[in-house]
């Protein structure tokens, strides 16, 4: 049995699909202007363990998963402006549209790194217009709607289930929340379906003239085309809640409107899960703080993206999940002694353990405890096909984790600085592993030196210096010996 809490009833229920030989599934992808940070990768590596459970639940051709790209925003807009400004060739037209396409590449690439499984469908919203004024014209004759100033709104308080997702009134959104306001909105909770294109913007032919879709009606439309009028799941990150999904569901049931469901209550969404926010070393991730990276600034600097995964799969989707060090070192630690015992091992069943877990409301935490305990009672092939069913010690071993290896002999760990990751030349033989943090640094040593990034190989080796580690490196081997005034202590932070 799975069961998921679900924002909208505030409550944790069995999930029951409305059809078991069809899952659906939505979820809301990125607006495509530039690369993914680590908060947007989350979402992505929940709702990819959910694909999964459902998969192996359902079976795999009964699942359907959608995640979009909004490929049509002001966002994009005003980067390639930006970039016709500083001399870029081509129209804005042409700018907008290299940009979405170069970002939706970046994002499959990063995003693959993370062992994510392709949607099974991703439509982008520029493919959808004419669906999106479809549904527009609906909710305009139904009195939903109403034109203004060349522009459509949704009438908010037209809805009266409008505020339950989030669990505020109308008047207390108001209050607390920041709308937009223009003098022809009726009420200033109103929300743009459609907005007029200026000459170099890119719009669309609609009844209310040129223009372009707001960003809400957009998932909307989608979500109805691919999946139907009503399907099982709805997610995204707890940002999402309010003010997009809250008007996904508005709009959605105000234009599904029966003679047996005067309300839409039966349309859209059945469960509606969201995942919590991300922080850095226990702070809110931002510019300003210098904390703020994108999954590739992390792979660029040598993290693997099973590595961030790990650490994702650490915290409860519903938790706030800080990203740090400490974790990304023990990650990469348990995972490599993982590969060490399973690469030449055929995977098992998934335990009951680690399924119990997973129907838990998708509790990861609890899954890498089962993981811990196989580990520890050495059952390699359970662990393994367990892994898998969360995305880890996939078939197609990573470059990295070949570093480590097991001495049956005397039952100790290795890191084997020969592997030739970097495809620069053999670094050496084998180190013993000592302490994990150790063996972290002294890894992120023979990468960096394997990319001839000799500052950052400096850099590192002074640290090891300074940690009571006496480093030596000749032209073909890396080796160490912990002096007498070694403190584990100093490693911290080095890398």
């Amino acid at each position: 049995m799975i069961k998921l809490t679900n924002t909208r009833t505030r409550s944790k229920d069995p999930f029951v699909p409305l059809d078991p030989a069809n899952v659906r599934m939505y979820v809301c992808g990125p607006t495509v202007y530039d690369r993914a940070h680590l908060g947007n990768a989350r979402p992505v590596v929940v709702f990819d363990v959910l694909y999964r459970l459902l998969r192996h639940v359902y079976g795999a051709g009964a699942v359907t998963y959608v995640r979009n790209f909004t490929d049509v925003d002001d966002k994009i807009n005003a980067e390639a402006l930006r970039r016709q400004r500083a001399g870029a060739a081509g129209t804005l037209e042409d700018l907008i549209r290299g940009r979405t396409e170069e970002t939706i590449a970046w994002y499959h690439a990063d995003m693959g790194a993370l062992g994510a499984l392709p949607p099974t469908h991703e439509p982008r919203a520029t493919a959808w217009v004419p669906q999106m004024v479809a549904m527009i014209e609906g909710l305009v004759a139904s009195g939903h709607a109403y034109a203004a100033a060349g522009h459509v709104l949704f009438r908010v308080r037209s809805y009266p289930g409008y505020g339950r997702l989030s669990g505020r009134s109308v008047d207390d959104m108001i209050a607390g929340a920041r709308v937009e306001v223009a003098p022809f909105k009726e009420d200033p909770m109103d929300f743009v379906l459609w907005k007029p294109s200026s000459g170099d913007e890119p719009g669309w032919d609609s009844p209310w003239g040129r223009g372009r879709p707001g960003w809400h009606i957009e998932c909307s439309a989608m979500a109805r085309g691919l999946l139907g009028d009503a399907f099982d799941i709805h997610g995204g990150g707890i940002d999402l809640q309010f003010p997009h999904h809250e008007n996904e569901i508005a709009q959605s049931c105000c234009g599904h409107v029966t003679d047996d469901d005067p309300l839409g209550a039966k349309a859209f969404a059945q469960v509606w899960l969201h995942n919590e926010m991300l922080l850095v070393e226990g702070k809110k991730m931002s510019k300003s703080l210098g904390n703020f990276f994108t999954v590739r600034d992390l792979l660029d600097q040598g993290v693997p993206g099973e590595v961030i995964r790990f650490v994702f799969l650490m915290t409860h989707y519903r938790k706030p999940m800080d990203w740090t060090q400490e974790k990304r070192a023990e990650a990469q630690g348990e995972l490599g002694k993982w590969w060490a015992r399973t690469r030449d091992i055929a995977p098992g069943e998934p335990t009951a353990g680690l399924l119990a877990a997973l129907g838990d409301d998708l509790n990861t935490s609890a899954a890498l405890t089962e993981l811990r305990a196989l580990a520890k009672a050495e059952r390699w092939a359970e662990l393994k096909g367990s892994a898998q069913l969360v995305g880890l010690l996939e078939e197609e071993e990573q470059g990295w984790s070949k570093a480590y290896v097991y001495d049956a002999e005397r039952n100790t760990y290795f890191l084997d600085m020969s592997a030739n990751l970097t495809g620069s030349g053999g670094l050496g033989e084998s180190s013993q592993i000592g302490r994990q943090t150790l063996v972290n640094v002294l890894f992120a040593l023979g990468v960096a030196r394997g990319r001839k990034d000799w500052s950052t190989a400096d850099r590192i080796k002074a640290a090891l210096t300074e940690a009571g580690v006496r480093v030596m490196i000749t032209k073909d081997r890396i080796t160490h010996d912990l002096t007498p005034d070694f403190d584990p202590a100093k490693l911290e932070g080095i890398l």
